[in-house]
């Protein structure tokens, strides 16, 4: 990195650990809250110190026990869900997601071929969806699409674009970003189970699958207003940019119907009023819903339109704070344990939503998640993931990277 790079992000950097609680939003103010400074005292040096050797960890560590990137001989790179033996559009977004925002070009580059090479539907049902789940040699598990991993494309290939600037063919960030976008919110097919926009064009929210079935309900977890904020600003379409502006409304009013009013929990899955779908067991607060802390928290962080925000964070951080350092890692909505299990990856969003919290109960968390070790062993892919973003968002270090020549203002809808 050139000397005078290096000074310019440090300064930055030093600034943003300076951000009180009631600064203006990252997206208006450009400083972005790092909480291990703010409430253990932590430098940049440690931050840095800390987020590459999880890097390191994930990347050149015990194949068997540490490693999450996996890279082929021929220069790509995977990142499989060793418990479950697949690799998922989750995790390879999420991996995007991590280079982009540690500016790991080389690294972004490899997971993305990975990711077109061997999830991408050049054509047939779910043609410009990308199939959510392989084996670790590529070869297709399924061809349908989840709605999430191609949320966090397009953010991080936007975010790619901004950047680094755009290179040729699947390289062109911004192409396939805004591509993949036009796709979500207008792919249309006909039949019994047709395959549908990735948004209820009604609704105007994001739906669990783009089925007939699957896109009755949602997930609130995939529920992303940040991004959508992002989006109306960026998005091609001046059509496009207004429903996105509207989405993102919609969604932290989902946010709202969905949360538990006593313990602040969500479902896994919900009916687009917020009401959880009796899907299994996915109407509780289970896995996929540890992501709903994190997305409020820093939806608030970066645009705080919503001080609504704030009380549900500090309502669900004083819930989980209650059940002590060994917190099982599944409820009911109201708060009943569904397993004794634990889950690192509870806590990390548990620390991303002190973004918006302001109890005490923020600090708690937050430290918890700078004591925490590398997740490691056969869980190390979903709890890694989330405690590397976590590390990210909580230190400041998850920024919005914007095009050099914007308009910051979005579409009205």
């Amino acid at each position: 990195m050139p000397i005078l790079k290096k000074i310019i992000l440090g300064a930055s950097l030093a600034l943003s650990a300076l951000v009180p609680a009631s600064a203006a939003p990252a997206f208006e103010s450009g400083q972005y809250r790092n909480l291990f400074a703010e409430h253990l005292g932590k430098t940049e040096a440690e931050l840095d110190a800390k987020l590459q050797a999880v890097w390191d960890q994930f990347s050149i560590g015990d194949p068997a026990t540490q490693r999450l990137f996996y890279t082929t001989a021929d220069g790509m790179t995977y990142i499989p869900d060793i418990k479950h033996e697949d690799v998922r559009t989750e995790g390879q977004s999420y991996g995007m997601m991590l280079a982009v925002q540690m500016d790991k070009q080389a690294e972004f580059d490899r997971i993305w071929k990975w990711t077109r090479r061997y999830m991408y539907n050049p054509d047939g049902r779910f043609a410009g969806y990308y199939g959510w789940q392989c084996r670790y040699d590529g070869t297709r598990m399924s061809n349908g699409p989840a709605s999430d991993g191609e949320e966090w494309f397009v953010m991080t290939l936007f975010f790619a674009a901004h950047r680094w600037g755009n290179g040729e063919g699947i390289f062109n960030y911004e192409a396939e970003a805004q591509a993949l976008l036009r796709h979500m919110l207008h792919n249309s097919d006909d039949g019994d189970d047709a395959v549908t926009p990735m948004f209820d064009r009604k609704e105007k929210q994001i739906v669990f699958v783009p089925t007939s079935r699957g896109s009755q309900f949602t997930d609130p977890s995939y529920h992303l207003p940040a991004f959508y904020e992002l989006w109306a600003r960026w998005a091609a379409d001046p059509d496009d940019r207004a429903f996105m502006a509207e989405a993102a409304e919609v969604s932290r009013r989902h946010f709202r119907a969905a949360a538990h009013p006593v313990t602040g929990l969500m479902p896994d899955y919900s009916h687009f009023d917020g009401t959880p779908v009796a899907f299994g067991e996915h109407g509780n607060f289970l896995f996929d819903a540890y992501r709903t802390i994190g997305n409020v928290a820093l939806d608030w962080s970066w645009f705080g339109k919503d001080s609504w925000q704030i009380e549900q964070s500090n309502r669900v951080l004083a819930f989980l704070a209650a059940q002590g350092p060994n917190c099982p890692n599944n409820f009911t909505l109201d708060g009943k344990a569904l397993t004794a299990d634990h889950s690192p990856g509870l806590f990390a969003m548990a620390a991303v939503g002190a973004l918006a919290a302001d109890s005490p109960d923020a600090k708690l968390f937050v430290q918890r998640l700078w004591d925490m070790p590398v997740p490691s062993g056969i869980e190390r892919y979903y709890d890694g993931l989330l405690y590397h973003l976590a590390l990210l968002q909580v230190g400041g270090r998850y920024q919005i990277h914007a095009p050099k020549t914007s308009p910051n203002t979005p579409a009205k809808p």
